[in-house]
């Protein structure tokens, strides 16, 4: 997906959930990759390009599909690529059994009440409700998710009050190196709304304080 930026009515660039959730995330893992992936002579984009996973794949299958684009992530032969395919297919199980109904996809949204913007993966209807989607390629689901979706679901209920998410949220999750399909339902996430609220408030005040010894 290319860089958006978001801005408010005045055109006053605005952080990205994910820009804000990041700040206080315990990056030691990354940087060690990192570091690794120089060592070996690689830049960050080269390392980024060849690591393609069972569960990456399905993940951009998964886009394509929703997103009605022409499915390409799972041509080809081997293990990664049949892995792969079953992952697929298990969530188009579960989405079938379900019922979805698509009404949005890649939805960028700004909160002018909140000062930050995000793109959320899509919203739908499961039986007469509206409902939050998003997919992830992981090993496990981090509490930093649930923020995400909490963030997302703000941005939702500013913009469209008349169309809140009464269905709640919905989390897909491809194990990146089996490809193993979870899926975890969140019927409220309003401590978690509370809580990147908190993060937003802090994010500026550490950028104040940056700003103060530059």
């Amino acid at each position: 997906m290319p860089l958006i930026i978001y801005k408010d009515h005045r055109g006053n660039r605005l952080p990205s959930v994910t820009t804000i959730i990041g700040r206080f995330k315990e990056a030691g893992g990354l940087l060690y990759w990192s570091n690794l992936q120089g060592l070996q002579g690689k830049t960050l984009d080269e390392a980024r390009a060849e690591v393609t996973t069972p569960g990456t794949l399905a993940h951009k299958a998964v886009e394509h599909h929703i997103n009605s684009r022409p499915e390409t992530a799972l041509q080809g032969e081997g293990e990664i690529i049949e892995k792969a395919r079953s992952a697929y297919a298990a969530y188009l199980h579960w989405e079938s059994i379900n019922r979805i109904t698509f009404r949005h996809t890649e939805v960028s949204l700004a909160s002018e009440k909140h000062a930050f913007g995000g793109t959320m993966d899509a919203v739908g209807m499961i039986g007469n409700a509206l409902v939050l989607l998003d997919w992830k390629c992981a090993n496990a689901v981090y509490a930093d998710y649930l923020y995400q979706l909490a963030a997302y679901g703000l941005l939702w209920n500013e913009n469209y009050p008349e169309h809140p998410l009464g269905g709640g949220f919905h989390l897909c999750r491809f194990a990146k190196e089996q490809g193993d399909f979870s899926h975890h339902y969140f019927p409220s996430l309003d401590e978690e709304a509370e809580t990147f609220l908190l993060m937003r408030e802090l994010f500026n005040r550490v950028k104040r304080a940056e700003r103060r010894v530059r």
